[in-house]
């Protein structure tokens, strides 16, 4: 089902209500970018500490956006049988207020999604607004001064052409009388509203609904008593609570506390923190404590699978969409304790067709995907012998070594742990690449190299060493093979006693600290001449 600005709001309720009945959720989110390029060497990187992963990632979601959220509610309606309602949000920043949201786009990005048929018409034209509490608090203290201004050039237009209408109109209206304004989407419907209000003291506003306002003129005493109605639409609180849009959801989400399931969700964690919650931190270990504070389970499927790979024999596959064929295919279909898994009518056009890099198609396969492998863990773990209709909570057990670690795609761990410390990832040993009688070579042309005969991330070591890292040992004992013999590159095992810089220079301050300690011995020891 297909979410948008205009119907938002009266949807907002049964959401609400389907959130806190849910067994679990499940996420997925289009963004306008993934990886920044700016600055260079933003790239992740196997060499990548937790913390550097962070920082490189902070910096792409300070300049991205979401285009589309998506989000499963899986129902336990009885026994094993879970019922999906599946969303797609369009989501737009919101333009209220006096900071206009600046973001990039990916031009690989966007023509990706375009090709999967993504609709930027819903999403630049009724994208649900949504803001941070950083956000919110500005937007709050110029409502509350009067100092708020209109930020889109759009919104101006619109106003200047409402304002000229109600000028010429009032100058000739009687007392009482009405006219309407039409035509007025979205914040336009608060922002003229806000506008005549401080610039005639002699009107009166009220939405009709339908892209309409009603403008009237009224007395001042009249209007006194107007302003102090608790139904008042432009009442601060009202504004916020439009301005909020999405967030509302949000926060709905938060407080619900049920387990959160995603796919490779590092990203969309992020994203969720800074754009409806508070800008990212500096600090990664804020990070981690902000994420688990506000989502106690996380199940992340990429993290399940790659597990459940190790211990099944199933063929490799790596989109959720080839995840989600293949449990679907290892299951037994005769096996009474199987989840059985019904998308709600609403929403059944995804039972008929594959909608991948669709944000609510993308969530479904997630929580689809999770409930399967669950199943299967479950299976193992009782010697294929499951008791009748195994309950969510029974599904959490089997997972729970796999709760709140988040996949981390080549880095220096193999996922994030939201609940405790991160633990390293067991690599293939380093190699060093010492350069001879080819001067000038840097990082780039090093990698530029070896990837025509495998992948590794390099990272310069001193004037003419390089250090080469790979997630695969069969990678290192082809490049140990093929370039034994090698004029200008002499690859090697890195050992850090012998080709660590600061063991390097630590040795040889040793030497000199020992050679002059000899020398001052030697001629210490000499016999003094005396005349």
């Amino acid at each position: 089902m297909e979410v948008g600005a205009a119907n938002f709001q009266w949807r907002l309720p049964r959401l609400r209500g389907r959130l806190r009945r849910a067994a679990f959720l499940a996420l997925d989110m289009e963004f306008t970018g993934l990886h920044s390029t700016f600055p260079q060497n933003n790239e992740p990187s196997l060499f990548d500490s937790p913390a550097e992963r962070y920082l490189k990632a902070r910096q792409s979601v300070q300049r991205f956006t979401v285009t589309q959220l998506g989000l499963a509610i899986f129902s336990n309606e009885n026994s094993n049988k879970y019922v999906v309602h599946v969303y797609n949000f369009f989501l737009f920043p919101s333009t209220l207020g006096v900071t206009d949201v600046e973001f990039t786009l990916s031009a690989s990005s966007i023509q990706f999604l375009s090709h999967y048929g993504f609709d930027y018409n819903k999403f630049l034209k009724d994208g649900i607004p949504y803001m941070n509490e950083v956000q919110e608090k500005i937007l709050s203290q110029h409502l509350l001064a009067g100092s708020w201004k209109v930020s889109s050039v759009l919104d101006r237009d619109v106003l200047k052409k409402a304002i000229d209408e109600v000028t010429c109109w009032i100058a000739a209206a009687e007392e009482e009388e009405t006219m309407i304004l039409q035509d007025l989407s979205g914040y336009q419907m608060f922002e003229v509203q806000l506008v005549l209000r401080q610039a005639l003291q002699n009107v009166w506003t009220q939405p009709l609904g339908d892209k309409k306002v009603m403008v009237k003129k009224v007395s001042p005493q009249h209007r006194q008593l107007l302003e102090n109605s608790p139904s008042d639409c432009c009442q601060k609180e009202f504004i916020l609570l439009s301005a909020r849009g999405f967030t509302n959801l949000f926060q709905t989400l938060v407080k619900a506390k049920k387990p959160l399931v995603g796919h490779n969700m590092l990203m969309d964690l992020m994203h969720l923190h800074d754009k409806f919650y508070q800008p990212l931190p500096e600090s990664y270990e804020e990070f981690k404590r902000n994420i688990h504070n506000l989502f106690p389970v996380l199940i992340d499927t990429k993290t399940v699978t790659k597990s459940i790979w190790k211990q099944c024999p199933f063929p490799r596959v790596s989109s959720l969409l080839e995840v989600y064929a293949v449990l679907c295919s290892s299951l037994n279909p005769k096996d009474p304790t199987c989840p059985v898994i019904d998308l709600a009518s609403d929403c059944s056009r995804y039972a008929e067709k594959k909608s991948p890099h669709e944000a609510g198609y993308d969530a479904f396969l997630c929580g689809s995907v999770l409930l399967r492998s669950a199943h299967l863990l479950l299976c193992r773990s009782t010697d294929d012998a499951v008791e009748a209709d195994p309950s969510f909570s029974h599904y959490l057990t089997v997972l729970a070594v796999y709760l709140n670690k988040v996949n981390v795609i080549r880095g220096g761990v193999s996922s994030i742990n939201f609940s405790g410390e991160d633990v390293p990832c067991q690599h293939p040993p380093l190699l060093v690449v010492h350069v001879r009688g080819w001067p000038g070579l840097n990082e780039r042309q090093i990698y530029q190299e070896f990837k025509a005969l495998c992948r590794f991330d390099v990272r310069w070591l001193s004037k003419n060493q390089f250090i080469l890292l790979s997630n695969k040992f069969n990678h290192v004992r082809r490049v140990l093979r093929d370039y034994k013999h090698h004029p200008h590159l002499r690859v090697s095992v890195y050992r850090h006693w012998r080709h660590s810089p600061r063991v390097n220079c630590l040795l040889q301050v040793s030497g000199i600290v020992a050679l002059w300690s000899l020398l001052a011995f030697v001629l210490g020891g000499a016999p003094c001449c005396s005349f």
